[in-house]
């Protein structure tokens, strides 16, 4: 004699076929996925793949001479001082970028949510403008605003007497990082904004007005109403923002190429360089590349799950402390 947990599942069929069932019947709807799954599989897990396999082999990439090596381009990785400084840059230039690229976001746009303020879309757009701006273009128009020879910046700089000779930002190993840092915020704070602003959106009018009858300064209300409500989306912006901080690639490359003498040199150029673009007289590394490649991969990986376990437990005490 059969037991049920449930009357009502005397005669149903089994969940597996239930499920088949379903999306049998939705087989139109699933079959519009197929042309984005191949493009995902085509340009997102093959690729991923196949560094995975190109990391295991000591391969310059323009040759059917392949040979294996197992790990040995991951032990290698962590003995090269030019990998393990690449890395580093990499993490430092995220951390001297996102916070301050989050706060100007913030400021620019508690101020520009403001319904009474004059002229704020024509603000907001002219804030976004850079976002817009190919990255290439923008990298060669610093190059010459930064320029000490004719560059206009060190033209006002000589001028003011603020400076006794021209500063060479993107030629000075110490200044170099904080050049780029500086170029890559004021371009990418647009983007940083819009997130801000559309977090804003989820703080009811009410409260405004509430604490406008009230008498609460603005301020106040900004600390002690706006910032609570949309302290959440802050974990999402700064994951966003963090992720293009690490792909700064086209920026680089197209205003120092890593230089001067490799004080720029990030983990994208790292990978490029050994792969596609080695010194005179040396052969690619495709293979090297791949594994330097997985490696930082992995490495984001893991920064990101540190971010999620943080982002949970930060949930967890709120409903807790709201519960209490």
């Amino acid at each position: 004699m059969v037991a049920y947990a449930n009357v009502s599942d005397i005669g149903s069929p089994p969940p597996r076929k239930r499920l088949v069932a379903r999306i049998w019947s939705a087989r139109l709807d699933y079959l519009f996925l197929v042309p984005g799954l191949i493009i995902f599989g085509a340009f997102i897990v093959w690729p991923l793949i196949a560094s995975i396999y190109y990391s295991t082999l000591d391969w310059s990439g323009f040759s059917r001479n392949a040979t294996y090596v197992g790990l040995a381009n991951f032990r290698a990785l962590l003995q090269d001082s030019y990998f393990l400084s690449a890395l580093w840059r990499s993490f430092v230039f995220t951390l001297m970028t996102v916070p301050l690229q989050m706060l100007l976001g913030l400021v620019f746009a508690i101020v520009l949510n403001n319904k009474l303020l004059k002229f704020s879309t024509l603000f907001r757009a002219l804030i976004f403008l850079p976002v817009v701006a190919p990255v290439a273009v923008i990298g060669i128009v610093w190059v010459l605003l930064l320029s000490p020879f004719n560059g206009p910046i060190n033209g006002y700089l000589l001028d003011g007497h603020l400076v006794q000779r021209a500063i060479d930002f993107l030629g000075t190993p110490n200044l170099v990082m904080w050049s780029l840092a500086g170029i890559f915020v004021w371009k990418w704070t647009g983007i940083t904004m819009i997130y801000w602003l559309a977090a804003l959106q989820t703080v009811p009018d009410e409260l405004y007005e509430a604490a406008k009858l009230d008498g609460i300064r603005m301020r106040q209300v900004v600390v002690h109403i706006v910032l609570p409500i949309i302290a959440p989306f802050a974990a999402v912006i700064a994951l966003i923002s963090a992720i293009w901080a690490l792909n700064v690639f086209p920026l680089i490359q197209a205003t120092t190429e890593g230089g001067p003498f490799f004080s720029s040199e990030v983990m994208e150029v790292f990978i490029f360089r050994n792969a596609f673009a080695p010194p005179s007289g040396q052969f690619p590394r495709l293979g090297y590349a791949s594994a330097a490649g997985v490696l930082f991969g992995v490495a984001i990986m893991f920064l990101t799950i540190l971010q999620a376990l943080a982002v949970r437990r930060a949930r967890a005490r709120r409903g807790e402390n709201g519960n209490d």
